[in-house]
């Protein structure tokens, strides 16, 4: 099985870089499965349920999220009704919506998904490790293909993920800083793992907002309107070969396409 995970999609533009670029890609690199983080897609911040439909339709099979899923209040129903959209697990019981989900691919198989959020740096939720542990072993009587998406601020919190989840799961990939970092590997017990899959969307910018808003916030510390750039967008994630019968990574690649 060959799965695509795309990095968070961010506003309008990380929206339209996937009508242009996704499908086309998806054929030349014979994808099966197209995983993406949708938690900006909204404005930069949430996404609804519409935007949502959008993704789906231009190649997307499931949608993960992070801390800024409840920025849009429509999203809520949304969580509860469609498993292809699932937000972190170890956010409290009460919290609308899935941490998991598990998709039928045609002529390949089942592929469960896992949404992780970390607590460093970050607000205080359930424990994410005790929390995947939960989630995987559920799965796991169903498929031993799982993608694990850590949406976590401090690198540390998601390399350590990586190790805790060794050879339980096909992937862990993390999400949130926006910048694709160059660590890839197959771990030792044969889980592929990535700190940061990047961002899709405009990288003339600071992690996809104007930088000359981002730079006045620095400099006077004041308060300030950040707006989402638009030049210089690109669509950023990973490709990850895997065994369908073990759920073991044969093959892990970041991708870095932009429209030429």
């Amino acid at each position: 099985m060959r799965i695509l995970f795309l990095g968070d999609i961010v506003g309008k533009p990380g929206r339209i870089i996937i009508q242009k670029l996704l499908p086309d890609f998806r054929k030349k690199e014979k994808i099966d499965v197209v995983i993406a983080n949708g938690e900006n897609a909204a404005g930069g911040s949430g996404l609804t349920p519409w935007i949502a439909e959008e993704l789906f339709d231009a190649g997307i099979d499931v949608l993960t999220s992070g801390d800024h899923i409840w920025k849009k209040r429509e999203i809520y129903d949304f969580l509860e009704s469609d498993s292809r959209l699932i937000r972190p697990a170890n956010y409290p019981e009460g919290a609308p919506g899935r941490g998991s989900t598990v998709a039928g691919i045609r002529n390949v198989g089942k592929i469960g998904v896992v949404n992780l959020i970390g607590r460093v740096f970050m607000d205080a939720v359930d424990c994410p490790f005790e929390r995947a542990r939960e989630e995987v072993e559920k799965i796991r009587r169903i498929t031993p293909v799982i993608i694990v998406d850590i949406h976590a601020e401090a690198t540390s919190e998601k390399v350590a993920m990586g190790w805790y989840l060794d050879g339980e799961v096909s992937a862990v990939i993390g999400t949130h800083t926006h910048i694709q970092t160059a660590d890839e590997k197959i771990l030792p017990c044969g889980t592929a793992y990535l700190t940061d899959c990047g961002m899709t969307g405009p990288y003339d910018s600071v992690i996809g907002r104007k930088k000359e808003q981002i730079l006045t916030r620095f400099l006077t510390q004041l308060p300030t309107r950040f707006e989402i750039a638009t030049e210089d967008v690109e669509m950023h994630g990973v490709v990850i070969d895997i065994e369908n019968k073990t759920g073991k990574a044969l093959s892990i690649r970041r991708v870095q396409e932009a429209e030429y």
